[in-house]
């Protein structure tokens, strides 16, 4: 600022020569100055805000997901997961809940007490429920075995001979018991004609050798231990496995869209011959990755990203990983597709930038509103003082005219006096804001010319003979108007 306040407060003539000599008081803080820390404290307030908001978006979310039954595929490929999202620290974290099964899991994602479920595709699918990956495909297989001793009997080829037979289903879910249903309903044969037995999984062997049931259906990946394991059971009794052909395969699926035609190829169960010996061709369904509804879009895009990212690296550890498969991204898709895996599939994933560079424009073009409201609304607070200042500045006007037909010292010195008032008011009046540098600029040029007209007046007064003194009334009604 090129005007100098001591100068202002030096020139008062009031106390004499010494007056100019005092040390000056402190200079009132300039009001520019006080509007650019204000500005720089804004801006830092925004920018922390920001990085704050950044760090809370960001920071690691925990998706809950159930899985069932224990010690399932299921289950060991939703660990594998969550133990390689745990080491690359990745943005979505899992938390397996335990199940009975794929029915249990539903049912909590309907209830909204998980965020991820595994489920399969051919049992009710909770209405919130959007699919995000397929874990792995199913094939349905149906072998008979044939007798021994006692229990000998003419072997069973095909699946319309299964009226009066019994049936032996590997697991003990409902599911399977329905899918066997299905397929017997599509060859016309009355399942209240069939005798349908469960077995647990390691109970398979011992009931095929004890010659349990006729017939056994298993469902799992083509590559199943299980279903292997069952199969070379049924070899191990001295029996060949004859595996019957679901040649309906294409109607089912037209029927119930859940299922889908498949094959099992030649030599999947090993052996020599091979078992099977050709193709036969069955049905098959999908477990899948379900999200609930509710849940972020970004959030399941990322954990999207971070699933097909880690199938890779778990392949050679875990081959089960190596079935993970995108999920059906039409329309007409049995169960729909959650928008933040359509957004990875399709390549259209929002970057935080993406999904929030509106709310930040508009909120700094909110804020700088606010701020020029915020400065208007302190300038009319300010406006009465400023008006009084602005007066005072015209009546510092008036006085050197007034000064310059002053007829005694007594009257100047007043004069002089009322000055050094309305100085003082004009730095209370700019320290406060109220007033800019430009104004107290234009107030300085008028105290100089006021202090000149002073001076003038004095010496010329001095250099007259005395002479009695003159009413000042003119000076004092100028001084009340």
């Amino acid at each position: 600022m090129k005007l100098s306040l001591k100068r202002l407060f030096g020139r008062s003539m009031t106390g004499g020569p010494d007056l100019a000599e005092t040390p000056s008081p402190p200079s009132p803080r300039s009001a520019a100055r006080r509007t650019a820390l204000v500005s720089l404290a804004l801006v830092l307030a925004i920018v922390g805000a920001l990085a704050g908001g950044y760090y809370f978006a960001m920071r690691p979310v925990m998706l809950r997901i159930a899985v069932g039954p224990v010690n399932s595929d299921d289950v060991k490929v939703v660990q594998t997961l969550t133990q390689a999202f745990a080491q690359n620290k990745s943005y979505v974290r899992l938390r397996p809940i335990p199940t009975d099964g794929a029915t249990a899991s539903a049912n909590l994602l309907a209830e909204g007490k998980v965020d991820l479920a595994i489920v399969r595709g051919d049992l009710d699918v909770p209405k919130n429920a959007q699919a995000v990956a397929t874990l792995r495909k199913n094939v349905v297989v149906l072998w008979s075995v044939s007798g021994k001793g006692k229990k000998k009997g003419a072997k069973i080829t095909k699946i319309a001979q299964l009226a009066g037979h019994r049936v032996g289903v590997v697991g003990r879910t409902q599911a399977n018991v329905n899918l066997l249903k299905v397929i017997l309903q599509q060859y016309g044969v009355d399942p209240a004609k069939v005798e349908i037995v469960q077995f647990p999984a390691n109970e398979v062997a011992e009931a095929i050798k004890a010659q349990k049931a006729d017939v056994y259906l298993a469902a799992g990946p083509v590559n199943s231990k299980i279903t292997a394991d069952a199969i070379s059971a049924s070899v191990r009794e001295g029996g060949t496995p004859t595996f019957l052909a679901i040649d309906s395969a294409d109607a089912i699926a037209q029927n119930h869209p859940v299922y889908e035609a498949s094959e099992i190829p030649a030599g999947t169960y090993g052996g020599s011959p091979d078992r099977p010996d050709d193709e036969v061709k069955t049905i098959s369904f999908s477990h899948h990755v379900v999200a609930r509804k509710g849940v972020s879009e970004t959030t399941i895009a990322a954990f999207t990203r971070q699933l097909f990212a880690v199938r890779q690296q778990l392949v050679t550890e875990f081959p089960l990983a190596a079935k993970i498969e995108t999920p059906d991204t039409d329309k007409d898709a049995v169960i729909p597709v959650h928008p933040g895996a359509a957004a990875f599939v399709d390549g259209e994933e929002k970057t935080f930038l993406d999904k929030y560079s509106d709310y930040i424009w508009w909120s700094l073009m909110a804020l700088s509103a606010m701020g020029s409201i915020g400065a208007w609304f302190a300038g009319y607070l300010k406006k009465d003082e400023r008006d009084n200042n602005s007066h005072l500045r015209e009546r510092l006007l008036d006085m050197i005219a007034a000064a310059r037909k002053s007829d005694t010292s007594e009257e100047l010195d007043q004069m002089q006096a009322e000055a050094d008032d309305i100085l003082r008011d004009t730095l209370r009046c700019f320290d406060h804001g109220a007033i800019e540098e430009g104004a107290l600029t234009a107030f300085n040029i008028a105290l100089d010319q006021f202090h000149a007209a002073v001076a003038d007046r004095k010496a010329l007064l001095i250099s007259l003979p005395q002479t009695p003194p003159r009413a000042g009334a003119q000076f004092r009604a100028a001084g009340n108007a």
